[in-house]
């Protein structure tokens, strides 16, 4: 009451009392009452300079409970999108992570604080800082944050690298992340833990599915080998979005995919692994319905020469419309490149004439 009078200081220093008796008693219900109540009276207030002095001196009570700072924390947290100002957000946000720093019994709801800032900093047009401030956490260690929050921490981690152009901490923070557990049936996942077990919290609603994040994480894998050329793990990488049941199911979103399997097919090197790619690709029934395709790739497997120049003659509008499809235009080496390839196809694959004279 006498908060709403104006007289917050005196409201405050009723329920530090009442907080201080709960604390020094054990009592954590009451003392998480307490600290949530201050926390409480300051938000309505709207005095944000008290909600930040409060929670900082709150903490730092002798013998403060763990429940009660988790349950400031997560208080604050909602006021967070409730903040006047930019400056206001951000000083809420770097309040709450500094006296989450170091404690284990918060360190999910950092992880989020900073993933929160970060985006500030990006929206900035501060991507360095954005991806510096994210590499400050390794969720990876976090026993009760949900797998899926883990996985999209992570790729938020690499596609801030990549837009720093920064391609060798990419690849180490990707390695965190193995393909196979996109490949895990949550329904046969989920079960009772056992006695002892982290309970695993539920992830925010933001957080996409697995098979979302699947998708996520193999674009951002192109990205990081679209930087050295290397196509066949671009094409590895289409060949496992191709394999998303969303994708498979809807012709607008698998055929685009389908067309960038075959051309960074045939930009990839003749190897055994992409012989084997290819011969699984040209036994699709789906390339039926991109048929100039499927020629291409049957010209690839047969003794036959191809010319570059009626090859090209064939394909180049096609070529040039890859920019307007998904995951856009084939890059800049693309085109020499392909030209590499067909004449490589020539040497690998004489004609049949060639054969002859030289076994004559």
């Amino acid at each position: 009451m006498e908060a709403k009078n104006g007289n917050l200081e005196a409201a405050i220093d009723q329920l530090l009392n009442v907080e201080k008796q709960m604390r020094f008693a054990g009592d954590v219900a009451g003392t998480k009452k307490a600290v949530t109540d201050i926390l409480q009276l300051c938000f309505e207030a709207k005095d944000w300079k008290s909600l930040n002095e409060q929670i900082v001196n709150l903490s730092k009570k002798r013998g403060q409970l763990k429940q009660a700072v988790t349950a400031m924390v997560q208080q604050a947290m909602q006021y967070i999108d409730e903040t006047p100002d930019l400056e206001t957000r951000i000083e809420l946000i770097k309040t709450l992570n500094s006296v989450s720093a170091g404690k284990i019994y918060v360190e999910i709801e950092r992880a989020r604080l900073i993933k929160k800032l970060a985006k500030i900093k990006e929206e900035q047009g501060l991507i360095a800082e954005a991806a510096d401030l994210m590499q400050e956490v390794a969720v990876e260690t976090f026993g009760a944050m949900a797998k899926t929050e883990k996985i999209a921490f992570i790729l938020e981690q690499v596609r801030l690298c990549l837009d720093r152009q920064d391609y060798v901490r990419a690849q180490i923070l990707s390695r965190k992340i193995s393909p196979r557990v996109f490949d895990i049936d949550s329904s046969k996942e989920k079960k009772k833990p056992k006695e002892g077990d982290n309970v695993v919290e539920e992830p925010p609603a933001d957080i996409p599915s697995l098979l979302e994040l699947k998708r996520i994480y193999y674009e951002l894998m192109i990205r990081y080998y679209f930087h050295n050329n290397d196509y066949l793990e671009i094409c590895r990488c289409y060949k496992a979005i191709y394999e998303i049941p969303s994708i498979r199911e809807n012709p607008s979103q698998w055929i685009p995919v389908l067309r960038k399997i075959c051309w960074y097919l045939i930009l990839a090197p003749h190897d055994p692994m992409q012989s084997s790619l290819l011969n699984s690709t040209l036994e699709d029934k789906n390339l039926s319905e991109i048929p100039k395709f499927r020629l291409l790739l049957k010209q690839l497997v047969t003794m036959e020469v191809i010319q570059w120049t009626s090859l090209w003659s064939s394909y180049k509008d096609e070529f040039e419309n890859e920019k307007n499809m998904l995951g856009g235009s084939l890059g800049d080496k693309a085109a020499e490149d392909l030209k590499q390839r067909i004449i490589e196809h020539v040497i690998w694959h004489p004609p049949s004439c060639y054969m002859v004279l030289s076994t004559s």
